[in-house]
């Protein structure tokens, strides 16, 4: 696959499901938006959708979306280093580009908004309950169930070959099963990427990004992404 296409592909894809993933976190959490209070429900769902408005409009590169989609795509041997990297780098453009736009389609509320905490967690994920090493396992945990899963549906392809609304669909129950420890980041990009335009963006009254707690979705992610391709040898016989 051409590479400038992959990067095209995942840009768009990821930055889709950015904009629409930490939009209604923004609907839900910032003050006087229409959807204010909405509930963890309102976020879950609108996770999920964002996850198939992404899948869909990134099917050239094979909507990875995630790098440790990406990791277990390597793992499985279905992509090259090469293209891998690209698909990172595309990746993390695409959770900024999208953060971004959320800031700016909230930009009064944000405004308005006198926490720093709600404004933060539009952003990025937080733990419940602040334990490093377990909220590390939650992470890898739903990172296995979404991985591990797509292997299945795809036969080990890539998720575009699935199609978005099961993708979605994954992305659903695992929010509303195994979201509530951490906020299921369950993706690098979707956190650190945004992490990194709420260092950058002028948000008025922001507070600090809590750098110490971004390790957590960033390795607990990759590292389930991992088990989840390497287990998938020896589980999913029909797969390979």
């Amino acid at each position: 696959m051409n590479l400038g296409t992959i990067f095209l592909s995942e840009t768009v894809g990821t930055a889709m499901l950015i904009l629409l993933g930490t939009g209604v976190v923004a609907n839900v959490a910032l003050t006087k938006t229409k959807g204010f209070n909405g509930g963890t429900l309102m976020v879950t769902f609108g996770w999920a959708f964002a996850v198939f408005a992404g899948v869909t409009v990134s099917y050239k590169s094979g909507a990875h979306l995630n790098p440790a989609v990406s990791l277990a795509q390597l793992i499985l041997g279905n992509i090259t280093f090469v293209q891998f990297l690209i698909y990172i780098l595309a990746q993390m453009v695409g959770a900024i580009i999208g953060a971004v736009l959320c800031f700016l389609a909230y930009k009064d509320h944000f405004n308005e908004e006198p926490e720093p905490a709600a404004k933060l967690g539009v952003f990025s994920t937080g733990p419940a309950i602040r334990n490093y090493a377990w909220n590390f396992v939650t992470e890898v945990i739903g990172t296995f169930v979404l991985v591990f899963s797509i292997i299945a549906f795809t036969n080990g392809k890539t998720p575009s070959e699935l199609g978005a609304l099961p993708v979605a669909l994954i992305v659903l129950v695992i929010g509303v099963s195994l979201g509530g420890p951490t906020g299921y980041a369950i993706n690098p990009a979707r956190d650190l990427g945004p992490r990194i335009a709420h260092a950058f963006l002028p948000i008025k009254g922001k507070g600090p990004s809590d750098w110490s707690y971004a390790w957590v979705p960033v390795v607990g992610p990759l590292v389930g992404g991992a088990i989840a391709a390497l287990l998938s040898f020896p589980l999913l016989p029909i797969v390979h």
